[in-house]
């Protein structure tokens, strides 16, 4: 057994772990974050994805002692501060970026990580960035569109598929 520290969504967390305990259990099972998915342990799907130390990662590729130290962001930690959607989230229930929501966690941290360094990302650019995550209800359309409005610009130009 190994003990991890980690801050998680700002607060400070700590466990008892076996070296091969995923970042992704750790979230799930010790902390209860059941946000972040299990999609299919093989990190193709992102719907795993989380923020270590602001870098989008597939927390089924990491082990919970490799956070050890780490700032970690969840979806449960996306919210503002006043309990409301942030701006991508709502962007993502505005613009019908979601049926079954299995996916939705993993778009949204991706989408976070995106606009972080890339505020104003053209449709090619979130299309390219979102081929680690995979959605089987939407077509990916609203999803694009939802990132295009949460990041200012005009949904409009984005052509119908």
């Amino acid at each position: 057994m190994a003990s991890v520290a980690m801050t998680v969504n700002g607060k400070s967390v700590s466990g008892d772990v076996e070296g091969r305990t995923l970042l992704v259990d750790f979230l799930r099972n010790d902390l209860r974050l059941t946000g972040t998915h299990v999609g299919c342990d093989t990190s193709q799907c992102g719907a795993c994805v989380v923020h270590v130390n602001g870098e989008a990662v597939k927390a089924c590729t990491m082990f919970a002692v490799e956070a050890d130290g780490a700032e970690v962001a969840t979806i449960e930690g996306q919210a503002n501060a006043d309990g409301s959607l942030n701006v991508i989230q709502q962007a993502f229930q505005d613009h019908h970026g979601l049926q079954c929501g299995f996916c939705t966690p993993g778009m949204v941290m991706s989408a976070a990580a995106l606009l972080k360094d890339n505020p104003k990302p053209t449709e090619g650019e979130i299309r390219a960035y979102l081929e680690g995550n995979i959605c089987r209800c939407t077509g990916y359309h609203n999803i694009v569109k939802a990132i295009m409005a949460a990041s200012g610009q005009d949904v409009a130009t984005i052509a119908a598929e």
